[in-house]
């Protein structure tokens, strides 16, 4: 432990969120701590409080130097084990993330455009904030399975039917409150933007690689009352201390996400799996 590090002892068990926010930036005392602005190392001013693995090393090593310790340092409950707070830094958090950014109220209808862990989380998210009505989209049978587990009332295989006309079949016609974006595609952004009733949010977790087209008709040329709204993964130790009561409190199981195992000396063969999507592969953990 570093010499300004307090309250915590040697061999805690402790996680620090993906993002890991300084706590007395500009932007952390706006009360928007995920973009502090410290990570723009490959040129985006978006990048935020993300550090890990773009301005300093990553995590997948035996030790690593967590920057604002104090900021960022959440002590797991005794009564938790590593998997069921696995997904806490980074996919629960990001995933609930679309939800909140989305303004879900109890009642809401609420589409969720593809089902890897990032939109079964959001799926999560979504149901626990007290939406009623969740359409999940996707075509791998096991994730449209899994989605159910996590809150879905209606799944649509878009290799099956056109999701919009789906979606607008299950809402009669009226669309959805929000729509959660989780993919980072252009043909699934769009489709989000045509389900929304007027007013609606869409609420984009995806991380685009190329410029988005937003089509006049589904914008109702800017008149809709539409609102889109991006969001960073957000970090710190408060965000990790609530994400972990709700696994604690059974509210929410991670851990089916977690698909395969590897130790740390067998990383490649963990990327190789998962880059190249086989035997059903949703998240790998590594074991140093």
């Amino acid at each position: 432990m570093g010499s300004s590090v307090q309250g915590y002892r040697e061999g805690q068990r402790v996680i620090a969120g993906a993002i890991t926010p300084s706590g007395y930036s500009a932007a952390c005392l706006c009360g928007c701590s995920s973009q502090d602005g410290a990570g723009t190392k490959h040129g985006f001013k978006g990048m935020g409080g993300w550090r890990f693995g773009n301005t300093i090393d990553g995590a997948q090593a035996e030790y690593l130097l967590v920057p604002d310790a104090m900021t960022n340092l959440a002590p797991i409950p005794d009564g938790l084990s590593d998997e069921q707070v696995l997904m806490c830094p980074d996919i629960m958090s990001t995933g609930f993330s679309g939800a909140e950014s989305g303004t879900v109220r109890i009642g809401d209808m609420v589409a969720v455009f593809a089902q890897g862990p990032i939109g079964l989380c959001a799926t999560a998210g979504a149901k626990l904030m007290g939406a009623t009505t969740i359409i999940a989209v996707d075509s791998v049978p096991a994730r449209m399975e899994i989605s159910r587990a996590m809150g879905a009332t209606h799944v649509v295989d878009f290799s099956k039917s056109d999701p919009v006309a789906e979606i607008m079949r299950l809402t009669d016609g009226r669309g959805v409150d929000v729509a959660i974006e989780a993919l980072g595609r252009q043909q699934t952004f769009e489709a989000a933007l045509r389900v929304l009733r007027p007013g609606g949010t869409l609420s984009s977790l995806g991380v685009y690689s190329t410029d988005l087209k937003i089509p006049l008709d589904a914008f109702l040329a800017g008149l809709g009352d539409h609102t889109i709204r991006t969001t960073l993964c957000p970090g710190g130790k408060e965000r990790m201390r609530r994400l972990m009561e709700v696994i604690a409190s059974s509210r929410l199981d991670t851990r089916p996400l977690v698909t395969h195992r590897f130790k740390l000396d067998d990383i490649e063969k963990a990327y190789d799996l998962f880059a190249n999507q086989r035997d059903g592969v949703l998240k790998v953990a590594i074991t140093p």
